[in-house]
């Protein structure tokens, strides 16, 4: 599975019901505010070769202050298409938001992302083949590929740009209606800040390294009933195929676990929302494994 729908089963939501686009996501990630019949996609500066192929979809991960120029040149020359206005933020390294505002707009929409390299960008469609909302958006991210790739020729590595998760906004319950607990969120990455504000978590700016999230968390222990922190370099590595970075990011979480144990929480759940093997470099449908630590969850004697 995705991030998005991954860890909407883990805060107890069934995907299949709450169906959240990773665009939706990442734009309130970073703290934009989503209007009715906006569509929103999540996007990464990928490398396309002279064929117009891609031969890296994440651009060799370039540094934040690159996308970020990079999105301020497409900024200045891209602010509508046809009826739309179309906005463009950064994110964090290769990773970017665009958002279609406009009248009769709608998702899902497919990806334009190959989710492999040697293919060109892949043409976007509607999930639903009858949906005219969904159309319309369809050709107006066409229509942002038109203008935006001759904006962004020559520019290697990030000389070309993958979308996904292209959707609107859903109504989607509050976590602390549903569980009666107040939820914070520590996470670094906006994707997983977005997907804990679509369920009404409170985001706290700031920690940027395990060790900060678990101290702050100690700091704020006595505001909220649940914790949701997020922890991303497993992923990062096992896409990238590097084993021994993979395993020095869990030896570091390891080794910063006990400043969280000062508090003697009464519930500890350590788990992730999808396998990324290293020998994949990619999601993939292995089992999660799960350690529920509590007085009243029984033990396996492990």
């Amino acid at each position: 599975p995705g991030s998005g729908p991954g860890h909407l089963g883990l805060f107890g939501y069934d995907p299949l019901e709450y169906e959240v686009g990773r665009g939706v996501i990442e734009a309130l990630g970073l703290g934009l505010n989503l209007q009715p019949g906006d569509v929103a996609a999540r996007a990464n500066f990928c490398t396309l070769d002279a064929d117009g192929k891609v031969t890296d979809r994440r651009a060799g991960r370039i540094e934040t202050e690159l996308c970020e120029e990079r999105c301020a040149k497409l900024s200045q020359h891209i602010k509508q298409i046809d009826d739309a206005e179309v906005i463009i933020t950064p994110g964090k390294g290769h990773r970017f938001v665009v958002i279609f505002r406009g009248a009769d707009l709608a998702g899902p929409l497919s990806d334009t992302d190959p989710h492999r390299e040697g293919l060109p960008i892949a043409e976007t469609k509607p999930d639903d083949p009858d949906c005219t909302k969904a159309q319309k958006a369809a050709k107006l991210i066409g229509q942002l590929y038109e203008v935006a790739l001759p904006l962004l020729a020559g520019m290697e590595p990030a000389n070309g740009f993958l979308m996904r998760g292209i959707a609107h906004q859903p109504d989607i319950p509050l976590f602390a209606e549903r569980y009666a607990m107040r939820p914070a969120c520590l996470a670094v990455y906006p994707m997983y800040k977005g997907l804990a504000q679509l369920v009404g978590m409170t985001k706290h700016e700031g920690p940027q390294t395990i060790e900060e999230q678990f101290a702050r968390c100690n700091q704020l222990y006595n505001d909220y009933e649940f914790f949701f922190i997020h922890y991303k370099y497993t992923d990062m590595y096992g896409e990238d195929g590097n084993f021994e970075a993979k395993t020095k990011a869990i030896e570091a979480f390891d080794t910063a676990l006990p400043i969280l144990l000062e508090k003697k929480p009464d519930v500890i759940a350590i788990t992730g929302d999808h396998s990324t093997p290293c020998a994949l470099k990619a999601h993939s449908w292995h089992p999660q494994p799960l350690l529920l630590h509590s007085n009243t969850s029984g033990s396996d004697k492990l």
